[in-house]
Order: structure tokens, then sequence, then C-alpha cells
């Protein structure tokens, strides 16, 4: 067998790993990143282009498991601290731009990821403030890197600090990047976890749209974004779970499949992580995005040990 068909042997052999019940996410994670640096993914493009599919329809399954009544309480729980820790984040990051000497559209880029949502919220901003592909580039990798620590950090710091599985959702709703590692981190905390995290990431979500429309006027780009379809789905699906109750172990079983299919996403994510891509990011924006993280984790984290979302 040769070197480029045993890569891809393996490859498909441990993603299919992932869709057992016993394979965690953490797990799934750190296999696809050591896959990738050390053997080299065999399908780099497809694997990317999988892990945001399965990611936008696993999410979409995730409503399943929870009642529209549910996600309205955690949506309208979390959206003062949302607001001001957007806010709040974006000038912060701007001012770390400006004292690391980063160059003002990757700055922003950083800033805006960390923000709201991680990559989806890069790629919104990037036309409107007409970044170039390499800033674009920089941005999601660093984000992405801090995103792949955050999975493994969050949970082991939540069980630390004895955070109940309440707490820790909205913390990690609040304040990792994408989407994928909140729900990755909240799933290996625990299902409670997982409703409240996922509910409180898409939440801050929503607001992509409302803070590019603003930029975009700023700037007089013209280029407006929409509402990612998906969001719109996992609040459809919330919404089929409370008009037919009826039905609920098929919408448990759904919800189920849903969080497999989640760390076989993480897998894929954790495959598109390559040495290029570290090589790429530099110490300044990697010094700007983790200072900007660590000052959102841990304020957060003090609103809610205050009790102050509570």
């Amino acid at each position: 067998m040769t070197k480029e068909m045993t890569r891809r042997v393996g490859f498909v052999l441990l993603a299919g790993l992932c869709l057992l019940p016993w394979v965690g996410t953490a797990a799934a994670l750190i296999g696809g990143i050591l896959f990738s640096l050390i053997l080299g993914t065999p399908w780099p493009r497809a694997a990317t282009r999988m892990s945001k599919r399965l990611l936008q329809l696993s999410v979409v399954g995730l409503g399943f498991g929870l009642g529209i009544g549910q996600v309205f309480h955690e949506a309208k729980q979390s959206l003062s601290i949302t607001l001001v820790g957007i806010l709040a984040t974006v000038l912060t990051g701007i001012f770390l731009g400006r004292l690391c000497r980063n160059p003002p559209r990757t700055s922003s880029l950083i800033s805006f990821g960390t923000a709201i949502c991680g990559g989806s919220a890069i790629a919104a901003m990037a036309p409107v403030i007409e970044a170039e592909n390499d800033e674009i580039a920089i941005a999601l990798v660093t984000v992405f890197t801090l995103n792949s620590v955050a999975l493994l950090l969050f949970p082991a710091i939540g069980h630390l600090l004895g955070l109940s599985q309440h707490d820790f959702g909205v913390w990690a709703g609040l304040a990792i990047h994408d989407t994928s590692s909140v729900v990755g981190a909240t799933a290996a905390y625990g299902s409670a976890a997982l409703a409240v995290g996922t509910t409180v990431k898409l939440t801050r979500a929503l607001w992509i749209t409302p803070c590019v429309i603003v930029a975009g006027i700023l700037r007089r780009s013209g280029k407006m974004p929409t509402i990612p379809l998906f969001i719109i789905g996992f609040i459809a699906a919330a919404l089929v779970r409370s008009l037919l109750p009826q039905f609920a172990g098929t919408w448990n079983g759904v919800a189920a499949a849903a969080k497999q299919f989640l760390v076989l996403t993480l897998f894929l994510i954790g495959a598109g992580l390559h040495r290029d891509s570290l090589r790429r990011v530099g110490l300044r924006p990697l010094a700007q995005g983790v200072t900007l993280w660590a000052l959102v984790s841990c304020a957060t984290l003090a609103v809610i040990e205050a009790g102050l979302l509570r």
C-alpha cells in the first residue's frame, strides 16, 4: 500500500470512528490535528467544506432537543451582557491591535471575530472593510487556533471551579469564538451545558448582521450580509418540537444523532489545521488574539460567578 493510500484509508477510518458513541469531542479534535500535522490531510478542501456543512446541519439538529421556550429564555437572559460584551470586545481589540502594531484591517477582523462568532463573523466583515486575502487568513488562523485551545481548556477550568451546567454553558457561549468549539466544549461538559451554550452562542451570532450593516454604512461599502440559515433552522427545529411534543422520542433521537455528527465535525476541523497556517499567524496578531480572548473569558466568568446572569 502506497503512502498516499495509507493516508486516505487512515483518514476514512478515523472519521468513521468519530461516529461511534464512545468517541468524544476532545479526542476527535486532537486526532484530527495530529493526523494533519503528522501525515497530512488527504482531502483538505473537501474536509473543510464538509465540516462547515456538517456543523450547520448538526446545529439545526440540536434545535430538536430544545423547546422554543427554553431558547427564548436563554436568549433573553444573556441579551444585555451580549450587547455590552460585543461593544467592549471590539473597542478593546482595536486598542490592543494598535498596541501590537497590527494592520488595522487585521486587527478589526480579529476583534470582530472574538466579539461575535469567530470565522463566520470574520467572513461576513471582510468584504465590508475590503480586507485582503492574507489579512483574512491571519485573522482566521488566529481565531481558529484559540478555538482549538478553548475546546480543551474550558471544560477543565469549568470542572476545577465547579461551575454548574448552566453557568458553564453561558460562559462558553459568550467567551468562545466559533459555534463548533462552543458546541464541542459544552458537549464534553454535559447535555444541559450543551443546550444552554448553543442557544447563547447562536443568539450572539445573530448580531453579525446588524454589526456588519453598521460597518457597511460607516464605510459606505454597500455590502450587506444576511442572517445565516442554520440559525433560522435551529429556531425552527425548536419550534417544531414545541408544536409537536407527541414526537418527543423522535426529536430526541435527531438531537442525539446531531451531537455525534458534531464529533465528526470537530475531527474534520482539526484536520484542517496545517503547518503553513500556523507559520502564517505571526506573534503580533497572536498576541492581540490571546490577550483579547483572555480578557473576555475572565470578565465573562467574573460576571457569571458574581451571579449577575441568574
